[in-house]
């Protein structure tokens, strides 16, 4: 086969994917919105608001134990590498 066939199939080949592809993913995009606009009418506005949970109590920041532990291995490597 000469290399202008090739090029055609090749051609070929990618335009078909191509349009497969945009197909797919418009059928995907309209499915979507659909759907949203599905289940946005039998949606209820009261269960929309959130529900409140359980205070979650602030972090105190890294322990003091933990930086001290990182601080001499980061030395420990510093002065193995000299």
């Amino acid at each position: 086969m000469d290399i202008s066939g090739l090029l055609t199939t090749a051609a070929s080949l990618m335009v078909t994917g191509m349009v497969g592809v945009f197909v797919f993913l418009t059928i995907l995009i309209t499915a979507v919105t659909l759907m949203s606009k599905l289940v946005g009418r039998f949606d209820d506005p009261a269960s929309a608001e959130p529900t409140r949970t359980a205070k979650i109590q602030p972090q105190q920041g890294v322990p003091q134990a933990h930086i001290a532990a990182i601080s001499a291995a980061i030395a420990q490597f510093r002065n193995k590498q000299k």
